[in-house]
């Protein structure tokens, strides 16, 4: 059985301060009563601001993911429910080549529990599932310095907020929402009517006490939950 690794290279640790935090100690962490009703709630979020390859996330994911299993009757709901877990996590992570294993370690933790699931129900892979899961991890996991706001270009740290909208039709459909890191951090944007599944006590990322600003956030089009990684930017109205 091979050492855990901790750290990548001395060079690294000097430049960028670079340690990995030991499984042991992230279940511990994880394990504190206080999270465990962000825990147990697919729509809470967590963001990890200095994410390195995905202890943290990795280890959130997996716990989300079974409790999406325990919420779904059928393949369907799982692919539902493990969506909308994947929509409520978020991580910030310096260098780039962590940030490409972060995206790759938590697109295998996602994929391992769906080739599970199916297996369990005796189903297909569908592959606009995967794709939209790609998607949103793409989106919710970036590169860039948590303290500055930018990243590697200079440019803005930008997150999406996720809204699930009303049922139609039994239909499903998702909208996203962009903002600055800055924004979120110091005013939070006001999204009205945005469904609250487990309530206005739960942990999220973008609901914050300050009062907001106006500010003129990015959206596109609502798309199907299954369809996210066909959705196209809303023109300006």
């Amino acid at each position: 059985m091979s050492e855990e690794r901790l750290i990548k290279s001395v060079r690294r640790v000097k430049e960028h301060g670079e340690v990995f935090t030991p499984k042991r100690v992230v279940k511990v962490m994880i394990d504190q009563p206080e999270l465990q009703k962000a825990l147990h709630s697919l729509t809470a979020t967590f963001l990890e601001p200095a994410a390195g390859e995905g202890a943290f996330l990795t280890e959130i994911l997996s716990r989300k993911l079974n409790l999406a299993s325990s919420m779904s009757d059928s393949i369907e709901d799982f692919e539902r429910n493990s969506l909308i877990a994947l929509t409520s996590l978020y991580g910030i992570e310096l260098l780039v080549d962590n940030t490409e294993l972060l995206v790759m370690h938590m697109y295998r933790v996602f994929y391992q529990e769906y080739l599970r699931q199916m297996g369990k129900y005796q189903a297909s892979e569908k592959k606009k599932v995967v794709k939209s899961a790609l998607t949103i991890l793409k989106v919710n996991l970036v590169q860039g310095d948590a303290l500055t706001g930018k990243n590697k270009n200079g440019d803005d740290i930008i997150f999406s907020e996720w809204t699930l909208l009303p049922l139609k039709r039994g239909a499903q459909k998702i909208q996203r929402t962009e903002y600055t890191l800055d924004a979120i951090k110091t005013n939070g944007p006001s999204v009205d009517g945005q469904p609250q599944v487990h309530g206005s006590e739960e942990l999220t990322l973008f609901d914050l006490d300050e009062e907001p600003v106006e500010i003129k956030p990015r959206k596109f089009e609502p798309v199907p939950l299954f369809d996210i990684f066909r959705e196209k930017q809303r023109r300006e109205e």
